[in-house]
């Protein structure tokens, strides 16, 4: 009985958390990168061109964006519990529809309309799934623990990568290329039931103990954001909401520099490995291997990141500049990968990416979702986290596309190179010179900041 107290006076709800919502990350990314492993074998099978591929391959960025606002306005509305746990059934089964596409097409032209109307219905319905995972983090952590939450969930692109690439390569080759969809749907299916029992706010939580609950609210945490109460007198969003959101100098910096991230992010996984086998002489094996260390550097970047953001903070410094520090560290360094064009060795191109790669990593977990946790306003957190997420991934089309531009009309890489590294440099300056301080929008001054600040002179609450 005494030790059962103990576990409960000391529990760690916030961290299973945690890892409820990074396994779904993974899930999400999985779910909507494993059309490049399939895409091989669904184009010799349907008689698709590499046109009609590419436009079935862009189907999810376009959705994604245009979901994006609408999907934060429904997590304002309804709370983070319903509408994730909505979407993740519906994208689950949209992902388990796309492997009977053989089944209910009969030629090329009906599994184009196919493949592309679940592909876009993808898009659409994932576009709520990384404000709301900002949403939990809001409402489960303490300012002071934010910067490592959030640079977890962002990482979780390296995950899937590492885990379900490897897998669905072995299924298409095993089993054919539509198993893929049918183990990844099946899986997120199985993760409906288990976010539906362990998702919870931190005062309905049946498993927080009093000190832990103490901890995260007395540290800024917004605990009550779903609550029944909090959503029902929740008033309409207004006009006003939007103009602020749409105005706010420092939330525009924050936005731009997400765009940033995933500019590089999207020029990886694009441009990288095609410029590795025309410009530097490598066939398609070797360019794919010479991804892993570049990408195995960037998860690092990132856990490094968002610890690094945290440690200033409970060593005293401002929640601007623990926030900003490393993102402006990161982002010059990942500016490094313009060197790329000057590097005699491939051995050289591939430490200078993993150098970059970390940069940008760090940048990524301690300056962009962490931001976005620490500055939005309390009403409309949700939206907020979608208007980020929706014009930082309008670079996961204009990206390619523009370099793609840049390289048919120069004929050069290197010209290329720079305009990637570029916006390395424009939002490291925009975060030094343009920010200002990081603050939550509608208050006077950000309580996650103030509460940290004021726990270092009292020792009633401690972590646990």
């Amino acid at each position: 009985m005494l030790q059962s107290q103990n576990r409960r006076e000391n529990s760690h709800v916030r961290i299973w958390i945690l890892c409820l919502i990074l396994f779904l990350s993974v899930v999400a990314y999985a779910d909507r990168s494993i059309l490049s492993i399939s895409g091989s074998a669904i184009k010799e099978e349907f008689g698709l061109s590499a046109i009609q591929l590419g436009l079935i391959l862009s189907a999810f960025s376009w959705a994604y964006v245009i979901g994006q606002i609408p999907g934060g306005l429904f997590l304002d509305r309804f709370g983070t519990k319903k509408v994730y746990g909505v979407t993740l059934a519906l994208w689950s089964v949209s992902t388990i529809l796309m492997g009977f596409i053989g089944e209910f097409s009969n030629g090329m032209t009906m599994a184009l309309v196919l493949m592309f109307g679940l592909r876009f219905a993808l898009g659409l319905i994932e576009a709520p799934s990384f404000p709301a995972n900002a949403r939990a983090v809001i409402m489960w952590f303490p300012g002071a623990e934010r910067g490592r939450a959030s640079s977890l969930f962002a990482s979780a692109q390296y995950f899937a990568v590492a885990i379900f690439s490897p897998l669905s390569g072995w299924l298409v080759s095993r089993f054919g290329w539509e198993w893929p969809f049918f183990v990844l749907g099946g899986i997120g299916v199985l993760a409906v039931f288990i976010w539906g029992w362990y998702m919870r706010s931190p005062k309905q939580h049946p498993h927080v103990s009093a000190k832990e609950l103490q901890y995260i609210e007395e540290g800024g945490a917004l605990v009550d954001i779903d609550s029944a109460q909090t959503l029902k007198a929740r008033p309409p969003l207004s006009k006003a909401m939007f103009k602020t959101l749409l105005s706010n100098r420092m939330l525009w910096c924050a936005y731009i520099g997400q765009y940033c991230i995933i500019a590089l992010s999207y020029f990886f996984i694009t441009w990288f490995p095609i410029y590795l086998v025309q410009a530097r002489g490598m066939n398609i094996m070797e360019a794919g291997f010479a991804t892993i260390a570049p990408a195995l550097f960037g998860f690092l970047g990132g856990i490094s990141g968002g610890y690094i953001s945290d440690k200033l903070l409970a060593r005293g410094w401002s929640l601007s500049w623990a926030r900003k520090t490393p993102y402006i560290v990161g982002m010059l360094m990942a500016a490094s990968l313009i060197l790329a064009a000057v590097i005699p060795t491939n051995a050289g191109i591939i430490a200078i990416m993993s150098f970059a790669f970390f940069g940008k990593g760090v940048a990524a977990g301690a300056g962009t979702w962490t931001i976005v946790s620490d500055t939005a306003p309390k009403e409309a957190v949700g939206l907020a986290g979608a208007i980020f997420n929706g014009i930082g991934n309008m670079a996961g089309f204009i990206t390619p596309l523009l370099f793609g531009i840049i390289v048919g009309l120069t004929g050069s890489y290197s010209i290329g190179l720079v305009f990637v590294g570029a916006h390395c440099i424009v939002a490291a300056l925009l975060f030094l010179l343009v920010m200002g301080p990081i603050e939550r929008v509608g208050d006077e001054q950000d309580s996650s900041a103030t509460s940290y600040k004021t726990q270092g002179k009292h020792d009633g609450i401690k972590a646990v």
